[in-house]
C-alpha cells in the first residue's frame, strides 16, 4: 500500500503526519489504536475483506457523557435485568461484509459484551452486555473508535432508527424528467422532417439532448454502476453488471453518433431504459414493503392472556387488545407478553429466551418485569406499562436459537440460475454483438443492449418471496400463524402427522367431570381451586372452571412437575394434584379408564376427578381426509388407554394410537419416525409437547384461550380452525406448485424476449418497458393463483 495512504482508513496524508507501527503506516493515532485493538485480539483478518475498510475516527470526547444518566439509558435499552442489558443501536456506516464481521465480533474487543448481532437491512446492531463489566457509553465509544459511530437521538429515537430512503424516488423523478424532454426534442428526428430551421439547429438540439441525458446517465443510473463495481471487486457476478454495461455502451455509442454526425444516437432509449428499470425496482421495493407490512406482529399472535376486568373477574383477552393500565394474570410457565409492574408479593422469572441464562431472577412487588420472561412457580398479577412491547416477542420468536434448518429447494434453484445466468448472458450478448457487426453495425449495438436488458431475471427473483409472503398472509387470515415463509415449504413435504390428545384432539373447554372418593370440604375445594388456578395445563383449566366459586386462597409454595401434576402447600397443609405417578400409589384402575386427576392432602389419598373428554368438531372428517391422501396419522398421548376403544371406533383403521407417553418419550417417538425417513408434523398444545414440537420437522401449537406461546413451535393455530389442518397442508403444496409454475412463466418471458432481441426485432427501449412488465405479470399471476387456492380452505 502507498505509504501516503493510511492502512486503516485509506485517507491520504503528508509524510510529516505519518505514524509507523508494526511495519504499517497510519494517518493518525486513532487509526493506529484501532489496528492495535484488532492485532491484540487476533482480528487483523478484518483487513482481508477490502482495502482500508475502516472509517476515520472522529473527535467524540464528551459527546456521549449523557449516557451516564440511568434515566436516559433506560429509554435506550431494550432489556434491563440485573447485570444483563440489551441495546439495539442504529449504525449508518454498515455497508458491507467487513462491517458485519467486525460488529459481530465485538465481544473480542471489549470485556463484558457477550453477543452482538447485525441486522444488515435495518443497519442496526443488537448488543447483549454485562453492566458490571462495561457500560453503554463505553460500548458507544468503542464503536465510534473503530469507525462505526451509532446514531442516537433521544427525542425521536424510534424515527431516527427508521429513516426513509427516498433516493430511488429522486432518481426516478430525474430519469422521468430527462426521458420526457429528450423525447419531445427528438420528434423532428423521428419524422425525418427536412426543414431549413430544423436542419440549421439540429446540432444545437442534439447537444441539448446530450446534456439532458447526463443527469439520468450519471445520477439516476449510478446505483447500477456501483453495484456492478462492487460485484466485480468481490468476484461475484450479479445481474447489475450486464445492465450497467448496456447503459454505458448505449451512452458511448450515442456520443459517437452525434459527434461524427452518424445520427441522433440512443439518448431517448437510454433515458427511457433507466426510467423503466427504476420503475421496476420501485415496484419490487413496494412489493417487499407490502409483505413486510403484512407481517405485523399482531397477525402472528392469536394468543390470549387472562385479564382482570373492572368487576374483578378473570376473562381471556387477545394479546393486542392489552392496554396500558390493564391488570393481567400470568400462570406457571407462561411468558410475560408485555412490560409491566409486578403487583404480587414476589416471584421468580426465567429470562433464558432473552438472555440465554436459565437462572431464575427474583422479583418483588413494585419491580419492573420485561416481556419475554417466563413465570416460574405460582400465579402472579401484573400491571401493564407498554402494550407495544409485545413486538419484542416477535424478535424472540424469530431468534436464530429457535430456527430449524430447512432445505429450501426453490431458493437453491434461484441461486443456481443466478450463479450461471450473468456469465451466460454476457457471453450471449457479446456473441450477438460480434455476429451483427458483420451484418449491420448500427443494429449490432441495439441487439447487444436489448439482450442485456430483456434477460434481466428480476421476475425470477421475485417469484418465491412474493408467493410465500402472500400465502403467509392468507394463512394468517385463516388463523394459522406461521413463524416464517420457509415453514410453508416444509409443510408441503409433510407425510406423517402426530397429534397430542389432551387439549389437541380434545377440547380444553368442554368435558364432563365427575368426582369419586372421600367427600372434600368447602375449604379443601377452595384450596384445590386456588392451586389449579396457577397451572396452564388443559386439565387444570377445566378443573378450575368446574369447581364451585370461592375466594382465592394464598398459596405458600407451588411446584408444577411436567407430565405429572402439582405440589403445593396452603396454610402448612400439603397437596398433591395430578397423575398416579405423582401420588406414588398403585390403585385399582376402573374399567372406564377415563383421564383422571388424583387428589392427595397431607399424605392421605382422597379420590379423583374423572374427565369424560369432548372431542373436537370435525375430528373424524379430518382424519379421514388425511387417510385418503396417504398421510400417516398418530395419536400420541400422556393419558392412559381408557379411551382407546372409542378412538378406534371413530378414527380410520390406519391411525396409530400410543398412550402413557411422558414428554421425553414423545420426543423419542418423533425421532424414531424421522429416522425412518418420515417428514413429521407435530400438533400439540404447546405445554408438555414443547420437546416434541421442537424435534418435529414442523411443530404447530394449538391456541384456545390461554397463552401458549412456545418458541419451540413453527406456527400457532387457532383451536377453532382444527378441522382445516388438511386444507392448510394442501394449500402449502399448491403454494410450491405456484412457485414452480411462475418460475416456468418467468423463464418463458426471458426466452421469448431473447429470441426477439437476438434477431434484431426488439429495441432497447421496448426491452426496458417489458422488463418491469414481466415482474408485474409474475406478481399478478402468483397473487391470483395463491388467492384462488386460498379459497379452497373451507370456512
Amino acid at each position: 500500500m502507498d505509504n501516503k495512504n493510511c492502512f486503516h482508513c485509506g485517507k491520504e496524508y503528508t509524510t510529516k503526519e505519518e505514524i509507523q507501527f508494526d511495519e504499517k503506516s497510519f494517518c493518525c493515532v486513532g487509526c493506529k489504536t484501532v489496528y492495535e485493538i484488532f492485532s491484540q485480539n487476533d482480528l487483523t483478518c478484518y483487513y482481508d475483506f477490502q482495502s482500508a475498510p475502516g472509517a476515520t475516527p472522529i473527535e467524540i470526547n464528551g459527546k456521549y457523557d449523557f449516557l451516564d444518566d440511568e434515566k436516559i439509558q433506560s429509554k435506550l435499552l431494550e432489556f434491563q435485568e440485573n447485570t444483563i442489558h440489551i441495546v439495539s443501536l442504529y449504525i449508518p456506516h454498515i455497508h458491507c461484509s467487513s462491517c458485519i464481521w467486525i460488529l459481530e465480533n465485538l465481544q473480542k474487543l471489549q470485556k463484558g459484551i457477550s453477543t452482538s448481532q447485525v441486522n444488515f437491512t435495518q443497519k442496526k446492531v443488537r448488543i447483549t452486555y454485562n453492566s458490571e463489566q462495561t457500560n453503554l457509553k463505553d460500548i458507544v465509544y468503542l464503536l465510534s473508535s473503530i469507525g462505526y459511530e451509532p446514531y442516537i437521538s433521544l427525542e425521536n429515537y424510534e424515527t431516527g432508527t427508521n429513516q426513509i430512503d427516498r433516493s430511488l424516488i429522486y432518481k426516478l423523478g430525474i430519469a422521468f424528467f430527462c426521458f420526457g424532454n429528450i423525447m419531445l426534442l427528438s420528434f423532428p428526428e423521428y419524422f425525418e422532417v427536412d426543414e431549413f430551421w430544423i436542419n440549421k439547429y439540429r446540432n444545437f438540439f442534439r447537444t441539448l439532448i446530450f446534456f439532458l441525458s447526463l443527469p439520468s446517465f450519471l445520477y439516476s443510473a449510478s446505483g447500477y454502476y456501483i453495484s456492478a463495481y462492487k460485484s466485480i471487486k468481490s468476484k461475484m457476478l450479479n445481474i447489475d453488471i450486464p445492465i450497467a454495461l448496456g447503459i454505458i455502451v448505449m451512452f458511448v455509442r450515442s456520443v459517437i453518433d452525434i459527434t461524427f454526425d452518424y445520427g441522433q444516437g440512443f439518448f431517448d432509449s437510454l433515458t427511457g431504459l433507466v426510467f423503466f428499470m427504476l420503475l421496476g425496482k420501485l415496484f419490487q421495493q413496494k412489493t417487499y414493503d407490502f409483505l413486510s407490512f403484512e407481517r405485523d406482529f399482531k397477525s402472528y399472535f392469536p394468543i390470549a392472556v387472562t385479564k382482570i376486568n373492572q368487576n374483578g373477574e378473570e376473562e381471556p383477552c387477545q394479546i393486542y387488545d392489552v392496554e396500558k393500565g390493564d391488570r393481567l394474570i400470568i400462570r406457571n410457565q407462561e411468558l410475560i407478553p408485555v412490560d409491566g409492574i409486578l403487583i404480587s408479593p414476589k416471584t421468580a422469572l426465567d429470562y433464558s429466551f432473552v438472555t440465554g441464562e436459565a437462572i431464575p431472577i427474583e422479583k418483588k412487588s413494585g419491580d419492573k418485569v420485561f416481556a419475554g420472561g417466563k413465570q416460574m412457580g405460582g400465579i402472579i398479577e401484573m400491571e401493564v406499562l407498554f402494550s407495544v412491547s409485545q413486538s419484542y416477542l416477535t424478535q424472540l420468536w424469530s431468534n436464530d436459537v429457535f430456527q430449524k434448518k430447512i432445505d429450501q429447494k426453490h431458493k437453491s434453484i434461484t441461486d443456481k440460475v443466478s450463479q450461471f445466468f450473468t456469465p451466460a448472458l454476457l457471453l450471449l450478448a457479446f456473441g450477438s454483438l460480434v455476429f451483427w457487426l458483420f451484418i449491420n453495425a448500427y443494429l449490432a449495438f441495439n441487439v447487444f443492449t436489448a439482450v442485456l436488458i430483456v434477460a434481466c431475471p428480476c421476475a425470477l427473483a421475485l417469484t418465491a418471496p412474493f408467493t410465500l409472503g402472500n400465502v403467509l398472509r392468507i394463512m394468517g387470515n385463516h388463523k394459522l400463524y406461521l413463524k416464517n415463509a420457509q415453514v410453508i415449504e416444509q409443510m408441503a413435504k409433510v407425510d406423517t402427522i402426530v397429534f397430542d390428545k389432551t387439549g389437541t384432539i380434545t377440547s380444553s373447554l368442554k368435558s364432563n367431570i365427575e368426582y369419586t372418593g372421600t367427600d372434600l370440604s368447602n375449604k379443601e375445594l377452595a384450596n384445590i381451586k386456588s392451586i389449579v388456578r396457577n397451572s396452564n395445563h388443559p386439565l387444570s383449566r377445566k378443573l378450575y372452571a368446574f369447581l364451585p366459586q370461592s375466594e382465592i386462597v394464598a398459596i405458600n409454595s407451588y411446584e408444577e412437575i411436567v407430565g405429572k401434576g402439582m405440589l403445593a402447600s396452603v396454610e402448612n397443609v400439603s397437596y398433591k394434584i395430578g397423575s398416579l405417578h405423582l401420588i406414588n400409589l398403585e390403585l385399582e384402575i376402573e374399567k372406564d379408564k377415563n383421564t383422571k386427576v388424583h387428589i392427595e392432602i397431607d399424605s392421605e389419598y382422597k379420590g379423583y376427578f374423572a374427565f369424560n373428554h369432548q372431542y373436537r368438531e370435525g375430528l373424524n372428517t379430518l382424519f379421514n381426509q388425511l387417510d385418503k391422501n396417504n398421510f400417516k396419522t398418530v395419536v400420541l398421548s400422556g393419558d392412559n388407554n381408557g379411551e382407546q376403544e372409542y378412538l378406534q371406533s371413530v378414527l380410520p383403521q390406519n391411525t396409530t394410537l400410543v398412550f402413557h407417553q411422558k414428554p421425553e418419550q414423545k420426543l423419542e417417538y418423533i425421532q424414531k419416525l424421522q429416522n425412518e425417513g418420515k417428514n413429521v408434523m407435530m400438533v400439540g398444545d404447546g405445554l408438555n409437547d414443547a420437546g416434541a414440537l421442537a424435534q418435529s420437522n414442523i411443530g404447530i401449537a394449538l391456541s384456545e384461550n390461554v397463552n401458549v406461546f412456545s418458541p419451540a413451535c413453527d406456527g400457532i393455530m387457532d383451536a377453532s380452525q382444527f378441522q382445516k389442518l388438511f386444507h392448510y397442508i394442501q394449500y402449502s403444496k399448491n403454494a410450491m406448485k405456484t412457485i414452480y409454475m411462475s418460475f416456468g412463466l418467468s423463464l418463458l418471458y426471458n426466452s421469448v424476449g431473447l429470441a426477439f432481441a437476438l434477431t434484431g426485432k426488439l429495441s432497447p427501449l421496448f426491452a426496458a418497458i417489458i422488463m418491469p412488465m414481466s415482474a408485474i405479470t409474475i406478481v399478478s399471476f402468483v397473487t391470483i393463483l395463491s388467492k384462488f387456492y386460498g379459497k379452497k380452505i373451507k370456512s
